[in-house]
This record gives C-alpha cells, structure tokens and sequence, in this order.
C-alpha cells in the first residue's frame, strides 16, 4: 500500500471535507516532491528526508502519508487501478467479461483524467530506469490481474473457466500496458493514450468477443 494513513474518495453524493481536501492535497505534495527529485537525481540518490523537506512538511508528517519513497513515487497508480477493478465489477451481468472489461476502460477514458494520465506517463518511464519500482509496478500489476481474474469468474460462474477469466485478465492489462508503452515511444505525442487503448483492447479481444 502506498499510505498508512488512507484518504476516503469522494463520490458525488459525498464530496470531501476540509479535513480530507487539507490530507488529499499534502499527499499530492509530497507525490510530487517525490516525482520530481525522482526526475532530477534519480532514486537512488533521493532521501525521505529530502522528499519531505521539498514538500514542506517533517520525516514524522511523511511516515503518516506514505510507507517509502517508492510509495510516494507510485501514489495515485493502484487508486485508479482500483476504480477499473471496481468499474469491472459494477457492469451488467448481461455483458460478457470483455464487454466489462472495455466498458470500464472507457469509464477512465470518460473521467479525463489528464494529470493522473500523464503522471503514468512519468511513472512508467522512471520504472524503465529504476529496478525497485519496477518490481513495485509488477507486483501491483500481478495483484489486480489475479483480482480480475476473480471478478470475472464471479460475474458468470457458470460458464467462465478460471484459466480462461486469468487469460482474458492478463491480456487486457497486456492492451493497456502497451498503449501507454506506444504512447510513450512516441514521446506523448501521438494520439490520446486512452483511445490507443481502446485500440490496443480491440485488437486483444478478438479472441474474447
């Protein structure tokens, strides 16, 4: 997890309070302190320390938000993971799996999500450069596949075999990673990221649909 301290979400219906605005926008602080010394120096060369003295706040303040500067780093990646996980498990029960799975893609897509798209942009290629949160990414990843796979079975449990749910689970992550990867090559330049995704979902889900 990337915070000992969790901050609820918002919905609609439950804006948050000051209590939550005042948490919510340290911890974005501290994310991007940690982002950009990440940028300048490298992780290697980064300290909690430093990390929180760029974001104005103590050692003790920052323990409170995050667990590690790769935590701080990460933060917002399994947030949005979570919502395409829950955004799966609200679909209808008369959509196939795939279905679900690209209905909720283009719930992210419908949330523009601009920063958090870019800042995945950022993640990802200082992931490329740094093992440690490259292992951390793989991991998150690994979890929501495995999660996925479980909602996916629970949707239709009477004709979803659990090794083809785990396939179909891996190959959409597989879409969204390489469009993000494409997007990337292309110096974020290239088309909208999440309509490459919507492709790349394409593409992967002939043999789904």
């Amino acid at each position: 997890m990337d915070s000992t301290e969790e901050t609820p979400a918002a919905t609609p219906d439950a804006p948050l309070g000051l209590r939550e605005r005042k948490k919510a926008a340290t911890r974005q602080a501290v994310h991007e302190a940690a982002m950009r010394l990440t940028r300048e120096h490298g992780l290697d060369h980064v300290t909690v320390e430093a990390i929180a003295d760029d974001a104005g706040i103590s050692r003790r303040t920052f323990s409170n938000y995050f667990a590690g500067k790769e935590d701080a780093v990460l933060y917002g990646r399994e947030q949005h993971l979570q919502r395409l996980l829950d955004s799966v498990r609200d679909r209808p029960a008369e959509e196939t799996n795939w279905q679900a799975l690209r209905a909720a893609a283009l719930v992210l897509r419908d949330a523009r999500l601009d920063p958090p798209r870019r800042d995945w942009a950022q993640q990802t290629r200082l992931a490329m450069s740094h093992p440690s949160l490259l292992g951390r990414q793989l991991s998150t990843l690994a979890t929501l596949e495995r999660d996925l796979a479980t909602t996916l079975t629970a949707r239709h449990p009477a004709t979803t075999d659990p090794v083809r749910a785990r396939v179909m689970a891996a190959a959409f992550l597989v879409a969204l990673r390489l469009a993000m990867q494409l997007w990337i090559e292309e110096d974020e330049q290239a088309e909208d990221p999440m309509e490459l995704m919507l492709r790349t979902m394409d593409e992967m889900g002939e043999r789904f649909t």
